[in-house]
């Protein structure tokens, strides 16, 4: 049975950086933080992808003993065209296909709704209070948004942050829901809906920590190789609750270390495009990674 439940979508990506240009890798939030996840843990995933689905991402999945049971297989798969500029840090989406992600609808197989860990990736937030409403034996859930749904459906995704331990939300993205440039007010007007804990991303630049009488600084790692940034918000999501499931620990100390291993799978899957990078890593690396994070912070 999976350790941790992963909620998000999958999609065909067409992806043009500075560096390169690929067509039709695998990607999508769930695909994404699942991979991450599987370094540390055995994650289940709830999405929704087509019939075009290539057999051989199945099994690239599988492989990681990533459990698809809750993927449906309807349609066409959701594709995303979008191209980064020399900024890595905002891509252009030139093109979306939402296809079957349409008729997603986030049904939680019966093996997976006493899960411990749950993570929701940036979907709607109709269908996030769901996943939460099925979920009969959480001890932990995190989720993430994006700017659409904050435009689109703010009332919703306030009742949806209400109900998690942990949000995770990018800069740009909490000035907007909280309408201010300071990130520490954001991150008290989020702590004040309910969460425990409140991440906010920051890029290559890493990630803060905020509970309600501590703050943690995460750094963002150099990178002499950058070729493309997508999915790393959500292997960095990914890669900190797989080691939180792993670990059954939820102090803040050890919070604060799943964080660091969710910004060194993090900044390994930007090395190289789609999943090619995380492909090839290996624990050995992670651990090398992880200790070098903790000499960059050590003074």
């Amino acid at each position: 049975m999976p350790e941790l439940i992963i909620v998000g979508s999958i999609g065909l990506d067409d992806v043009k950086t500075p560096f390169g240009e690929k067509t039709s890798v695998l990607g999508g939030s769930a695909i994404y933080a699942s991979f991450a996840a599987s370094f540390f843990t055995n994650p289940g995933v709830v999405s929704i992808a087509g019939k075009d689905f290539p057999e051989e991402h199945k099994k690239l999945l599988t492989n990681r003993n990533i459990d698809i049971g809750g993927i449906e297989f309807k349609g066409k798969t959701f594709r995303w065209e979008g191209r980064y500029e020399y900024d890595m840090n905002e891509a252009k989406t030139l093109k979306t296909e939402l296809n079957s992600l349409t008729e997603f609808s986030a049904n939680l197989p019966e093996h997976y709704k006493d899960d411990k860990f749950l993570f929701l990736g940036n979907i709607d937030p109709i269908l996030q209070l769901k996943v939460i409403g099925q979920a009969t034996n959480p001890k932990f859930i995190a989720m993430d948004t994006m700017n659409f749904w904050i435009s689109s459906k703010k009332e919703t995704l306030i009742e949806a942050i209400k109900k998690v331990d942990l949000l995770l939300i990018n800069d740009g993205e909490a000035r907007q829901l909280f309408n201010t440039v300071n990130l520490l007010k954001a991150a008290e007007e989020a702590l004040k809906l309910g969460p425990k804990y409140v991440i906010i991303k920051k890029g290559e630049h890493g990630a803060l920590l905020f509970t309600d009488d501590t703050h943690f600084n995460a750094p963002g790692y150099p990178l002499e190789v950058l070729k493309d940034p997508t999915g790393c918000g959500d292997s960095f999501a990914g890669g900190m609750m797989g080691y939180l499931a792993k670990t059954n620990n939820l102090s803040e100390s050890n919070i604060r270390k799943a964080i660091i291993y969710g910004s060194v799978i993090a900044s390994f899957n930007a090395e190289d495009f789609s999943l090619e990078r995380q492909k090839r890593l290996t624990n050995d690396e992670i651990e090398q990674r992880y200790k070098e994070f903790e000499k960059i912070r050590k003074f």
